[in-house]
């Protein structure tokens, strides 16, 4: 993988992650005080917040080409610990197309424990082309506020007040802002179904509608955990247990639908979902070697464990998998009490040995998060 530029700025915070604003200040600013403050938060919490550490992104024409894409690169993963976490090993799962174009999967066995109680590594495999058959699944490009590129994997996720025509992407938060001390990344921009003809495939040249078929769509508002922002690190600790972001994009230049309505799908996540009833399957475009980042791929993980850096906040999950920096903010996915495919996490950080990845549990602060961002 070609690395530029903002590699010692964008590697290491997680798995992966762009536009300027102020940067936190770690204490006041309408900052909560504390994790249970946090909790507590309502709308106008949040709104509070917002207006203090406000994003901003102006669209600038050309920043984002096929090649400027091609040679972003990502993030690397902050090791996890290597202590093993609680839970079951994943079982083998298959996966098969659900009606809403994302995977549904089904079990092919049943969970049983691993060596030290941690998940088996799981083989990630390439998705079936074209990728626009899984629209929902893409990456997010971003420059750092010093400079340089980056790149990430994310999902349109559904609106709450707007069914049917959702403009929204979930990712993880380092992949928009760079934590502790740090700011906004800038000319954030989301592709949707990156790629999919595999015409620049092994880094060769392609034109930018071969690699962005269903456009270019600008970031126009970002929220996050402040948890996040006033606390994440370049290496994995409790500021993960919130590594989630939700991206607000608009459309190309002349395009007046939503993003869901031209790609055709958005799922809908699942909040405070019962982590003992998931099979887990994880999507992303790893991007260090073995991958190249030019490949959409997935682990069909199972049953998920846990791990916790802060006992007072919810513990990530933890599932196996071989996905490498590239993957980070890129959708885990699960069934729902309907058989829908639900959105119930995203790739944080992962293990340096590539064999395992954690994702943060989406309870009542995300819930809060999306509530916020889709009524604004």
């Amino acid at each position: 993988m070609r690395a530029r530029g903002v590699v010692a700025a964008l590697s290491a915070v997680a798995l992966l992650g762009g536009a300027t604003a102020c940067g936190s200040d770690g204490g006041g600013g309408g900052n909560p005080r504390s994790f249970a403050e946090l909790k507590r938060w309502g709308f106008a919490d949040w709104d509070r917040w917002a207006q203090r550490h406000g994003f901003r992104n102006s669209a600038v024409a050309g920043v984002w080409s096929a090649e400027t894409m091609d040679q972003a690169p990502p993030q690397q993963p902050a090791p996890a610990p290597e202590a093993p976490p609680s839970g079951p090993a994943a079982p083998a799962f298959s996966v098969a197309p659900s009606p809403s174009g994302l995977p549904s999967p089904s079990a092919a066995g049943s969970p049983s424990p691993s060596a030290g109680g941690g998940p088996s590594a799981v083989a990630a495999q390439p998705v079936p082309r074209p990728y626009t058959s899984y629209p929902a699944s893409g990456k997010v490009f971003m420059t750092a506020p010093n400079g340089g590129t980056g790149q990430c994997s994310a999902t349109v996720v559904a609106d709450p007040a707007r069914p049917g025509r959702s403009n929204l992407v979930w990712t993880a938060a380092h992949c928009v802002h760079e934590g502790k001390g740090g700011d906004w990344y800038k000319n954030l921009v989301f592709v949707p179904a990156y790629n999919s003809s595999g015409a620049a495939s092994d880094h060769h040249r392609a034109s930018l509608a071969e690699v962005a078929p269903l456009g270019q769509w600008w970031a126009d508002k970002v929220i996050t955990s402040p948890l996040w922002t006033t606390e994440g690190t370049r290496g994995g600790d409790a500021a993960n247990q919130y590594d989630f972001a939700v991206i607000k994009v608009r459309g190309p230049e002349g395009e007046s639908r939503s993003l869901e309505e031209v790609i055709g799908t958005a799922v809908p996540v699942w909040f405070d979902a019962p982590r003992e009833q998931l099979a887990i399957q994880a999507w992303g475009y790893p991007a260090l070697a073995p991958f190249d980042g030019q490949e959409l791929e997935r682990c069909d993980s199972g049953r998920p464990g846990s791990r916790s850096f802060d006992a007072a906040r919810p513990p990530m999950l933890v599932i196996g998998c071989t996905m490498t920096a590239g993957a980070s903010g890129g959708g885990w996915f699960a069934d729902g009490p309907d058989g829908r495919q639900r959105l119930v996490s995203n790739t944080s950080i992962g293990t340096q040995a590539h064999t395992a990845l954690n994702g943060p549990y989406l309870e009542g602060v995300a819930r809060q998060a999306l509530d916020y961002i889709s009524r604004k």
